[in-house]
């Protein structure tokens, strides 16, 4: 089914069977909701009446799911109780084969946790982020001024992909010619086998994943016979917590970092587009006021919540919220509800770029994992779209989106638009 684009007589269906459906039939983390963008009346209602609700069944098994703001940001916050270890499963709704599974630095617990993070933060420093907002805007200008005006292209491909793209390659001193690899990589992480996904088997995804180690593993040789440079590879390469690590947590933190640089602000940077498409006020307010992209950029990044949940594994029994969560049992954080909390947000659906404050949100987690990179996406958004209201009075979005068959990546695949002439 995923592919197709529904009828809106589909689509109300959808999401009216919200309103109807028994809470004990509620599976949120159906990949399906997402693809249709049909989930958000199934959090609103479970904000009101369930806010820690159990599903027995679904095709990720059984799990809790955490929907209003601040009982995300306590569940965050209690690593005594819930664990992120990729031993337990890690940090998806999904589980992994506990034989495929790799350890990140996301999917680690106090103390391990925050030797191999301080190992790449230094690339996300205000210092390095000053010199490489020289380099996103060069590639930002040079991006744009290359996109045909007056004709129908793919904004995801030309521009959120590409730019995201040269940025990872950039990151990892990647070689130039191969950075779509990355892109490649970074989308066969997350996908979901099956006939209609990237790849049909678990058994392609991991031989596509492995070929991604291959070649990060002949990177690695040449930077370890090299001296220590500041790109990410190097840093691990050469740093005390990172350098001998096994090849699961190797391509377990190789996998983070090309997720992390790659779908966060490649589906931030089209979401932006499309939410101006459909708030044209907001679109004027900033064409009208550039020095609103102060406000404007972390309110997207809410508004788009680019990964839509995080999961950890209770260590023991817990009471929660009257709730009584079992030892082992998988608990859902879900930021895309989080951040449509009428509770903590005032006004969370509308797109409000002068927020007074647009960072209330929990798009890059809480707490000590908390994204490394937020700055760099953060700084990335804005420069583009510094760059776009320099040359472009109105990018329209000439079609429906195609979104990704996901419960975890929140993003578009697709997006038709036009830059008047």
């Amino acid at each position: 089914m995923h592919g197709t684009i529904e009828s809106a007589a589909k689509l109300d269906a959808l999401r009216e069977r919200a309103t109807t459906l028994p809470l004990e039939q509620f599976d949120p983390g159906d990949p399906e909701l997402f693809r249709t963008d049909t989930f958000w009346p199934y959090f609103d209602r479970l904000r009101r009446e369930d806010p820690v609700h159990y599903c027995k069944d679904s095709m990720f098994g059984p799990y809790w799911s955490v929907t209003r703001y601040n009982d995300i940001m306590e569940i965050e916050t209690n690593h005594s109780v819930f664990s992120s270890a990729s031993s337990l499963g890690g940090i998806t709704i999904r589980d992994i084969d506990p034989d495929l599974r790799r350890e990140s630095f996301i999917s680690m617990d106090p103390p391990r946790h925050a030797a191999q993070r301080k190992t790449v933060a230094p690339m996300f420093t205000p210092t390095h982020l000053d010199n490489l907002a020289l380099n996103i805007r060069k590639r930002s200008a040079e991006c744009l001024d290359n996109l045909p005006v007056g004709q129908v292209f793919d904004w995801v491909d030309r521009v959120s992909i590409e730019l995201t793209t040269q940025m990872l390659a950039v990151l990892f001193d990647f070689p130039w010619e191969d950075r779509r690899k990355l892109t490649r990589w970074s989308d066969i992480a997350t996908t979901i086998p099956g006939p209609d996904g990237l790849v049909a088997t678990e058994d392609e995804r991991q031989a596509e994943l492995a070929e991604c180690a291959g070649y990060f593993a002949r990177l690695w040789k040449e930077r370890i016979a090299q001296p220590p440079k500041s790109d990410l590879l190097s840093m691990m390469a050469h740093g005390e917590a990172t350098r001998d690590m096994d090849a699961k947590n190797f391509l377990g933190n190789l996998v983070l970092l090309i997720v992390g640089g790659n779908d966060t602000t490649r589906n931030t940077m089209s979401g932006s587009l499309l939410a101006l498409s459909q708030h044209p006020e907001q679109y004027r307010k900033l064409r009208e006021n550039p020095a609103l992209l102060d406000s404007f950029v972390p309110e997207v990044i809410r508004w788009q919540t680019p990964l839509a949940h995080m999961r950890r594994t209770a260590l023991t029994d817990f009471e929660f919220r009257g709730k009584q969560i079992r030892k082992g049992d998988k608990v859902v954080m879900w930021y895309v509800s989080g951040n449509r909390d009428e509770e903590a947000i005032e006004r969370p659906y509308d797109f409000i770029i002068d927020r007074a404050r647009p960072r209330t949100h929990l798009s890059f987690g809480f707490g000590i994992h908390r994204c490394v990179g937020l700055r760099l996406a953060e700084l990335q958004l804005k420069i583009i779209w510094e760059e776009i209201l320099r040359r472009f009075d109105h990018i329209e979005v000439v079609g429906e989106p195609k979104r990704v068959y996901s419960s975890f990546v929140k993003g578009l695949e697709e997006l038709p638009v036009k830059i008047e002439a």
